[in-house]
C-alpha cells in the first residue's frame, strides 16, 4: 500500500486499497484487536478473522459517518487485505437506490413530455415541470452527500491513519 498523501487525501466517495501480508488472517485479526484496544478512546469496531469494521468514536453520529472495512482473503497462497473507506453499506445502498430511482423517474417524465410535444397532445404538459423538480431533487441529494462528506473529512483522515498504523507494518512486497 502506498501511503502517498495524494492517494487518500482526495477523499473520493469510497477510496480502496489492497495489500499483501505474510500474516495469516487470524494473526492479522489479533493485531487489529490489539491496536483497537490500545486506541479504544478514539476507535471502535467489530473484528473477526475475515472482516473488520472500524469507526471513529465521536460525540454525535450523522448519516455519513465513515467507517473502514477491512477484509482478509487468500490469494496465491498469501493473505490479501482489502480496505474500503466510506459510509456504512446501508447508507451507500440507500443513496444509490435514490439516484437510480430519480434517474428512472426523470427519464419517464421527460419521455412523456417529449412524446406529447411530438404528437401535439396537451395531456402531458405537466411532465416537463415534474422532470425539472426531479432534477432539482437529485441536486439536493447530491448537495446532502457533499455536506456529509465534508462533515466526515476529519473522521476519514483518522481512519486513514488507523489503516496506515495498524496495517502498513505488516505489508509484504
Amino acid at each position: 500500500m502506498k501511503t502517498e498523501e495524494t492517494t487518500l487525501d482526495k477523499m473520493r466517495l469510497r477510496p480502496r486499497f489492497k495489500m499483501y501480508t505474510g500474516l495469516s488472517a487470524e494473526e492479522y485479526s489479533e493485531n487489529i484487536k490489539k491496536f483497537l484496544k490500545k486506541n479504544a478512546e478514539e476507535f471502535s469496531g467489530n473484528v473477526n478473522t475475515e472482516m473488520a469494521l472500524i469507526t471513529v468514536n465521536t460525540e454525535q453520529d450523522h448519516y455519513w459517518k465513515p467507517n473502514l472495512s477491512l477484509r482478509t482473503e487468500m490469494e496465491d497462497q498469501r493473505t490479501v487485505i482489502r480496505g474500503i473507506f466510506g459510509p456504512s453499506s446501508a447508507v451507500w445502498t440507500f443513496f444509490m437506490f435514490l439516484y437510480f430511482l430519480l434517474g428512472i423517474i426523470w427519464m419517464v417524465l421527460i419521455t412523456l413530455w417529449f412524446v406529447g410535444e411530438q404528437i401535439n397532445i396537451q395531456d402531458y404538459k405537466w411532465a416537463l415541470p415534474a422532470s425539472i423538480v426531479t432534477v432539482v431533487l437529485g441536486l439536493i441529494m447530491y448537495a446532502a452527500v457533499k455536506i456529509g462528506q465534508k462533515k466526515a473529512k476529519k473522521e476519514m483522515e483518522k481512519l486513514r491513519s488507523f489503516a496506515i498504523l495498524s496495517t502498513l507494518p505488516f505489508e509484504e512486497k
